[in-house]
């Protein structure tokens, strides 16, 4: 389908326009070089926004995955040998390149995904960022020199590039998450295989443009940044298959068990962010205000679709009332409606079945006891057409209840009252099967330092006075329990990317054996 012929807005066609996608139907690459692929199916992508027909793509088969990772076989060969700040370089570019795509790309993860614009700016911001972050990196790949303990010897650490990285994204991140892996993996010396959710693959596609044209500048071999548009068999086909090292896969709990098993049972590496269950602790001596902030970004931004998204809410019994009131008060006035519109802060949920697990947790919980304060309704009527629009809730409950035990993706915020000392709310929020985000509002040390203390906050990112979303990339993302346990993004996350050497050199004319071993022949 050519964007000539999309049923589409103007507007759309002009970002895909500036984005340099003209044939959409071929929405497949095996490198560089896009072309049809040999399954012949397609599948149509309707945007949440609107409900409209963005375009259809074709979708690879097992014959169009073996020919990508054969042309990534190929590139990594070539890939390796290029110096890690040359490396760098290119990834450098691919960053400036972004800059100047910002805004259309920004606006077209917004159309196909549903978060605002703001957040569709930020999302490719995160890619920025960590494109300079990667440049930074490409001159520290640092290994570790020590002391062998015989005479004239000499012991030292590096780090080698892995091979083929297997990227899975979620839809509610369409390419900053991709970005995470691929920029680090590309520095690192590593070629990347995307497989974007089938939900949001036109900006794959548009990602895949804007590296393209780098490369393609630069003189440098198709297969270093692969795309395959396809469903779930083609992330099967990564998670088995023994010439893709590491697997890094974002999404559900459900799915990162199968390919953690998958991966696992060939001694490969899976680097796995799974669900949320994220709690912000509000205690007695918390500033109201802030917290109240921070809730509602975290509880509604991106429509609840964030894996950092609030979904409970913990606060003390004696502020508990004042905060109910200060945030059903909030709730009543939220902007709700197309995300490119200036001044609307909640979007659309990704599709219709989205919605149906929103409106059955709904029923769940409150069959189980919960009480629904505000929200819950589907909209419907002029500028809610696609059926994919909900307001935001707030839900008194407990926390050992099934529903709230349970990641819905939707913006349902769980109202949890506790008594007596912080350890009291910290139990409660440790007391889920996850453990990614965490947060607590508090001026008090002795609490705030509690909470950060190892018997504290189980998950892998606690923070103070601040939100559970909105993560900068200079620290490592990931999560414990069964959110995978999985790292992404900056701190020392690029060693997952790499196989580490330990070597031993000796320069001198004996042959001494460690430990003392006498060994003479």
């Amino acid at each position: 389908m050519n964007t000539q012929t999309m049923t589409t807005t103007k507007e759309i066609k002009e970002v895909l326009d500036k984005l340099n996608i003209k044939e959409l139907n071929a929405a497949y690459s095996t490198g560089l070089v896009w072309g049809k692929p040999t399954s012949k199916v397609t599948k149509d992508i309707f945007s949440p926004t609107d409900g409209r027909l963005i375009a259809s793509v074709c979708i690879a088969d097992k014959n169009d995955y073996e020919e990508v990772i054969t042309q990534a076989e190929k590139a990594f060969k070539i890939w390796r040998k290029v110096p890690a700040p040359k490396r760098g370089e290119i990834i450098r570019q691919i960053g400036d390149r972004l800059r100047l795509y910002k805004a259309p790309l920004g606006k077209l993860v917004s159309y196909e995904m549903g978060k605002i614009y703001q957040e569709g700016l930020g999302e490719v911001q995160e890619m920025i960022d960590i494109c300079d972050f990667a440049v930074g990196l490409s001159r520290q790949l640092y290994g570790l020199t020590m002391h062998s303990e015989r005479a004239e010897h000499r012991m030292y650490e590096q780090y080698h590039p892995l091979g083929i990285v297997g990227v899975i994204s979620a839809f509610n991140f369409p390419v900053a998450v991709w970005s995470w892996n691929a920029m680090l993996a590309a520095v690192c010396g590593d070629v990347i295989v995307w497989k974007p959710s089938e939900k949001t693959p036109l900006c794959a596609v548009a990602c895949q443009h804007i590296v393209a044209e780098v490369l393609r500048e630069n003189n440098l071999p198709e297969g270093i940044f692969n795309l395959l548009i396809g469903d779930a068999e083609i992330g099967k086909f990564m998670a088995n298959d023994n010439r893709v090292p590491l697997v890094s896969a974002t999404g559900s709990t459900r799915m990162g068990k199968q390919v953690g098993q998958a991966v696992g049972a060939r001694l490969g590496r899976a680097l796995l962010e799974l669900g949320g269950n994220n709690a912000i602790i509000v205690t007695e001596n918390a500033n109201i205000e802030m917290a109240i902030r921070a809730t509602v970004f975290g509880a509604v931004g991106t429509c609840g679709q964030r894996c950092t998204t609030t979904r409970r809410l913990i606060v003390h019994e004696k502020i508990y009332d004042a905060i109910k009131e200060r945030l059903i008060s909030i709730y009543q006035k939220l902007p709700i409606g197309n995300p490119l519109k200036e001044g609307v802060l909640v979007g659309p949920l990704i599709d219709k079945e989205a919605v149906s697990s929103f409106t059955h947790a709904l029923k769940k919980v409150q069959e189980e006891g919960g009480k629904l304060l505000i929200g819950g309704q589907v909209l419907s009527g002029e500028g809610y057409e696609s059926g994919t629009y909900v307001t935001p809730a707030i839900v008194e409950a407990e926390n050992h209840y099934e529903t709230v035990q349970e990641e819905t993706f939707a913006p349902i915020l769980y109202l949890i009252k506790y008594s007596g000392e912080v350890q009291n709310a910290i139990d409660i929020q440790n007391a889920v099967k996850q453990g990614l985000s965490s947060a607590i509002f508090s001026t008090n040390l002795l609490e705030t330092e509690r909470f950060l203390s190892h018997w504290g906050s189980d998950c892998g990112i606690a923070n103070v006075n601040i939100g559970t979303s909105g993560a900068e990339i200079g620290g490592a993302f990931g999560g414990e329990k069964e959110t995978g346990g999985g790292r992404e993004s900056g701190s020392d996350a690029w060693k997952i990317y790499m196989r580490r050497q330990t070597n031993t050199i000796n320069y001198g004319t004996a042959l001494p054996l460690a430990q003392g071993i006498k060994f003479e022949v």
